[in-house]
């Protein structure tokens, strides 16, 4: 199998990671896929970064309801980020990747800080990055993060695998069954139409790089590794 990309990152929401019928914050059958995927692309030649969200631990509307400041429930969600990409982690070494942690706020007993040119020799030298805490700033989701840490990686292209979805449509699937899938889509349309594919933070730092993002259903796990190699699945978002 051969792969279309040097670099790539792959967004991962914590939401992803629960196990529902559990009532968990982890399934374990996700995170043998993720690994699985994540094993199948490294061994066609493809660098791989990661960015996980919190959801499955700590939300911010849940932050909202119990009345926490806003400041002190984003540093929460980037403590559970971090929670999420130790998993991840230890998941890889069991299954024979190395992978390293790295946090943009400062918890050196659990993994190293961001350093952008760090995290480019380590991904140089085949090791999974994992990027957590966010951008280590209050008001910035982990989409912005993904946005920001693609750019810094001097990465080729962000890969955003839904849960049942197959892509970006004209409207929400989840409301109007006769959305329609859009193929192709720039970030400037995404912006004008109010698309809600990532926040406009991450799509406004985008819009004039070379990085596009591919947005596809990872319920099926092939899916993955088909856009590695370059298949036309889901929406491809371009400048």
């Amino acid at each position: 199998m051969q792969s279309k990309y040097k670099r790539i990152l792959l967004k991962i929401s914590g939401e992803a990671l629960e196990d529902k019928n559990e009532h968990s914050p982890y399934s374990h059958a996700f995170l043998d896929e993720i690994c699985s995927i994540v094993s199948s692309i490294t061994k066609m030649g493809t660098e791989v970064a990661i960015v996980v969200g919190g959801g499955n631990i700590w939300r911010g509307k849940l932050a909202e309801s119990l009345g926490i400041e806003r400041c002190q429930g984003d540093y929460m969600g980037m403590l559970a980020t971090i929670m999420n990409a130790m998993a991840l982690q230890s998941y890889f070494e069991k299954n024979g990747l190395v992978a390293r942690v790295m946090s943009a706020i400062p918890v050196n007993d659990c993994c190293e800080p961001f350093i952008t040119r760090k995290a480019i020799s380590h991904l140089d030298k085949k090791e999974v990055v994992i990027f957590a805490a966010g951008v280590g700033s209050p008001f910035f989701t982990t989409d912005t993060a993904a946005a920001l840490r693609a750019k810094e990686i001097n990465a080729d292209g962000i890969f955003m695998g839904k849960n049942g979805v197959e892509g970006v449509y004209e409207d929400d699937p989840n409301i109007n069954k006769n959305a329609k899938l859009i193929k192709r889509i720039t970030y400037k349309e995404i912006l004008s139409r109010g698309l809600k594919v990532m926040d406009s933070t991450a799509v406004g730092l985008l819009e004039d790089s070379n990085i596009h993002i591919r947005v596809f259903n990872m319920n099926n796990p092939l899916n993955a590794i088909k856009v590695v190699k370059g298949e036309d699945i889901g929406t491809l978002i371009t400048k």
